[in-house]
């Protein structure tokens, strides 16, 4: 090969390696202060595409897991709610046992006793009526709920996108409250952290078909008239642009039905991965306890003591068994969950080792790298000089 001091062959392919490893040496870098191996999509396109279906994957068992925790206190409430019934139920045995007897009188005593089994049954229906979750009526079956509001359209998932802002608005006097969003939530997960972290009392969830409800946890309701409570109501205001998938509309919003069952939605992101526990509750008062009526009882008579007493036993077996429906629940979510929580496992393993950089392979890289940027510096220096000696021959 000629010498010549127009292009310095040596000295340029010296710099073209020297690059290549300030390259690879910043990627190295890159990775052991990001902790990943995948950084952008040029790193690993298909490792890149594995995870990111692994996060939405993991992202809905998250909410499910909350999803049957919540759950799961919904149904310790109504629980603990019918045990209490249970225990109101006992005294009335015995004010009913007592009363039948022969040895009572049907004037003041009788009366005592049949007052006492009132308000019994007042407690009854005050238990059934004012027992709440999360701003929810549990024993409401069929009753408008105010305090919570369903967005029109159903089939939404968490990576579903969104555009437009929402307003939430309700409560009155020093309770009122309105949130507008920011507007900058790009899907329905990013919509759903922004309405709780609000700081407004006011939680938003996906529901069992896939529709945005919101509930007002606080319960800022006027329950004194209906006015009032449509006046105090969770609503969505006039600044509501949301647009939920691809939707040509702005979406709406109506105050929810309790229902008589309730249902928890369960997903791994996918159909094939959903489903749904269902448990029925129903409205309860003394005139409907799971089917048993104690509202024409009596004690002001011995036969009506007897008729009393049996109503009252029949409605302890069925509150009884409502119970057991509810343990059931509970147990099936129990397991819904531990099932989850070992898919999280799992998913979080596999989506670990996809994307996370090998931390003592990347510090060998290191070095290497380090290493090879000091000798190209020093072959660099050595390629430019021998342009220099080619001047000597000149002398």
């Amino acid at each position: 090969m000629s010498m010549s001091i127009l292009n310095n062959v040596t000295a340029m392919a010296a710099q073209t390696q020297l690059n290549n490893t300030n390259l690879a040496l910043q990627k190295t870098l890159l990775q052991l202060s990001s902790g990943s191996k995948l950084n952008s999509g040029a790193d690993d396109a298909a490792g890149l595409s594995i995870y990111n279906g692994l996060q939405a994957n993991i992202t809905a068992l998250t909410q499910s897991s909350s999803n049957a925790s919540n759950a799961q206190g919904m149904l310790q409430v109504a629980d603990g709610a019918l045990s209490q019934i249970t225990n109101l139920l006992n005294r009335a045995v015995t004010l009913a046992t007592e009363s039948a007897s022969g040895n009572v009188s049907d004037g003041t005593q009788r009366s005592a006793l049949d007052t006492e089994f009132s308000s019994i049954k007042s407690e009854i229906d005050s238990i059934g009526s004012t027992t709440t979750f999360n701003g929810t009526a549990v024993f409401a079956g069929g009753a408008t709920n105010y305090g919570q509001v369903a967005f029109s359209g159903s089939g939404a998932g968490l990576a579903s996108a969104v555009t437009g802002k929402i307003e939430l608005k309700g409560g009155s006097g020093t309770n009122a409250y309105d949130w507008t969003s920011s507007g900058s939530s790009a899907t329905v997960g990013d919509l759903i952290k922004e309405i709780n972290g609000s700081g407004k009392g006011l939680v938003a969830s996906l529901n069992s078909t896939g529709a945005l409800v919101v509930t007002d946890t606080l319960n800022r309701v006027d329950t004194t008239s209906t006015t009032t409570e449509t006046a105090s109501a969770l609503t969505s205001g006039a600044a509501t642009t949301l647009k939920i998938g691809a939707d040509s509309t702005a979406e709406t919003a109506t105050n929810t039905t309790n229902l008589s069952s309730f249902s928890v939605f369960l997903s791994d992101g996918t159909n094939v991965g959903s489903s749904t526990i269902s448990t029925t509750l129903g409205a309860l008062s003394s005139s409907n306890m799971n089917g048993v009526s104690l509202a024409a009882d009596s004690l002001l008579s011995s036969s009506g003591a007897s008729g009393a007493l049996t109503d009252i036993n029949n409605a302890i077996a069925q509150v009884a068994s409502l119970r057991g429906n509810l343990g059931a629940s509970m147990n099936r979510l129990t397991a819904a969950g531990n099932v989850i929580n070992a898919q999280l496992t799992n998913l979080t393993s596999a989506a670990n080792n996809v994307s996370s950089a090998d931390i003592s392979q990347q510090v060998t890289n290191m070095s290497e790298q380090q290493v090879l940027t000091q000798t190209g510096i020093s072959a660099l220096a050595q390629a430019n000089q021998m342009q220099q000696a080619l001047l000597k021959l000149l002398q």
